[in-house]
């Protein structure tokens, strides 16, 4: 495959083998219909040939080449392939769209300190898992570390330990060496149900760039666990234009993750609004 998609991505051997689609055709013929001189047309053709694209027929003084469909054909599926994959994982692309068009939007308002200040989010999940067992992927590290991260990053640190003064933190690399380092407190937990935390953002020099408030309740309902999350922010710094702008659908990848981990979301809402005299949207 790797062989044929290199061969046809040079413009003239392309336009060689739309022509040998037509008919076979001679060196001299394509050369002619080209504007190629004939021994770079014989160059082209041998690559192709390599490559399995085109049979040459010998007949008597002359070399008439014609193009193979099966190459062909075995790329159209590999094309094919490429596209459904595409489409079957579409929201990714359009969630770097999304977060890409909000980080510009954010950088408009983000004009002094405390700029996101007061601003809260809220997500909502109902997860096919018992209640037990979704409590114990928030608290329990080895479980934590199995879905707590955006994707394509590495979580190096979690932990939310579920007693008022308990550490909460979170740790991760991205593919490029990068690491993003969020530190704070437990401030009330109830087993299985309800947990409230703080965690701060650091820059790169361990300064805070905004403070996250994070409230979650979870219930048993008929179909598995009703998970509420509700977020405040505070401390807001201009710098943390990035971090506000990914937070809806930061959070939104991370808790379909945990979806996937303990079993299957039957419901996903998130909801984001704003609030406080500060804030502005």
């Amino acid at each position: 495959m790797d062989e044929i998609a290199s061969a046809l991505g040079d413009g003239a051997r392309w336009r060689i083998v739309e022509l040998l689609a037509e008919r076979p055709r001679s060196v001299g013929e394509l050369a002619e219909l080209t504007g190629l001189r004939q021994p770079q047309t014989t160059k082209h053709l041998q690559t192709l040939a390599r490559a399995g694209l085109v049979t040459v027929f010998p007949l008597g003084q002359r070399r008439v080449y014609a193009v193979e469909a099966a190459p062909l054909k075995a790329l159209e599926r590999g094309l094919r392939e490429l596209v459904e994959t595409t489409e079957a994982h579409r929201d990714e692309r359009d969630g770097i769209a999304r977060y890409r068009a909000a980080i510009e939007a954010e950088s408009v308002v983000a004009d002094r300190e405390r700029w996101a200040d007061g601003r809260t989010f809220s997500f909502e999940r109902v997860l096919a898992a018992p209640l037990d067992a979704v409590w114990r992927h928030w608290v329990d590290p080895d479980l934590l570390v199995s879905w707590w991260a955006p994707p394509s990053m590495t979580v190096i640190d979690c932990a939310v330990e579920p007693e008022p003064g308990g550490r909460a933190v979170l740790e991760y690399r991205d593919a490029e060496g990068r690491r993003y380092r969020s530190e704070g407190r437990v401030h009330a937990a109830k087993e299985p149900e309800h947990l409230v935390f703080d965690l701060s953002v650091l820059d790169a020099a361990g300064a805070v760039s905004f403070t996250g408030h994070y409230d979650l309740t979870l219930a048993a309902v008929p179909d598995g666990t009703r998970l509420r999350l509700g977020l405040a922010i505070t401390e807001t710094t201009v710098e943390a234009v990035p971090y506000i702008a990914g937070i809806e659908t930061g959070w939104g990848q991370v808790l379909d993750h945990l979806a996937d981990t303990v079993g299957t979301s039957t419901r996903t809402t998130t909801a984001a609004h704003t609030k406080g005299k500060d804030t502005q949207t």
